[in-house]
């Protein structure tokens, strides 16, 4: 019944509104077991097993203290360093390139990382560094379109290109999903197929981070006028 679908509204619209998403997950997930059919405590049992089994995924957090330490024994200078010496760099193709890479990686299921153990500590200062070497220096409001689109290209590489590869988690369960619920043919076959129209999506996704890249060097370029103008 669609009904049993209403997590998936309740997600949408709490993300739309800017709900607290740990929140908005968890009441979806409490709405849609009720009205399958369980007990408060039947949903209270699923979710406390979802999270002792996945808690592997808060191991990230163990990371932080050695990102920490790197920061604030120079790591963020040598980057800054470093793309001072490359006379073309500019943030948006130093995050252009990140996202390239990125979505290279994700298409072969190389994991990098991603925000915590990459992004914050060598490409946000390699993408700042490149800006303070165009600009002199940059403000808080130019740093923080530097650190959205290191954010947001991390996102986009490892969303968009990680079904290319049939093996992935995604690309399994989408196949899965097909095969098994709608009867639309074998897992395998099915898993090439989504792997192989998600190319065409991973080539688009770097197309428009192409764009996305050129506007945030434009945006910065603007933001440093109206500084030097103050």
């Amino acid at each position: 019944m669609l009904i049993r679908l209403i997590g998936v509204a309740i997600v949408v619209v709490g993300l739309v509104l800017k709900f607290d998403t740990i929140a908005t997950v968890v009441l979806a997930g409490i709405v849609t077991g009720l009205v399958g059919g369980m007990s408060i405590m039947d949903i209270l049992t699923t979710l406390g097993n979802s999270f002792v089994s996945q808690r592997t995924a808060t191991l990230f957090v163990l990371t932080l203290p050695a990102i920490g330490i790197c920061e604030r024994y120079g790591l963020k200078e040598k980057a800054i360093d470093f793309i001072r010496s490359i006379k073309s760099a500019t943030a948006g193709r130093v995050i252009m390139v990140y996202e390239t890479i990125r979505t290279l990686a994700a298409a072969f299921s190389i994991r990098l990382g991603g925000h915590p153990q990459f992004v914050r500590p060598v490409v946000v200062p390699m993408a700042e560094g490149a800006a303070v070497a165009k600009y002199g220096e940059i403000n808080a409001e130019m740093s923080d379109v530097i650190r959205g689109g290191s954010a947001g290209a991390e996102n986009y590489g490892n969303f968009f290109a990680q079904n290319c590869f049939m093996g992935s988690s995604g690309t399994l369960l989408i196949a899965g999903f097909l095969a098994e619920t709608l009867g639309l043919g074998e897992t395998g076959s099915i898993a090439i197929e989504v792997a192989k129209w998600s190319i065409p999506v991973a080539v688009i996704s770097m197309i428009l981070g192409l764009v996305r890249s050129i506007m945030i060097d434009k945006q910065l370029e603007k933001m440093a006028g109206k500084g030097g103008d103050k």
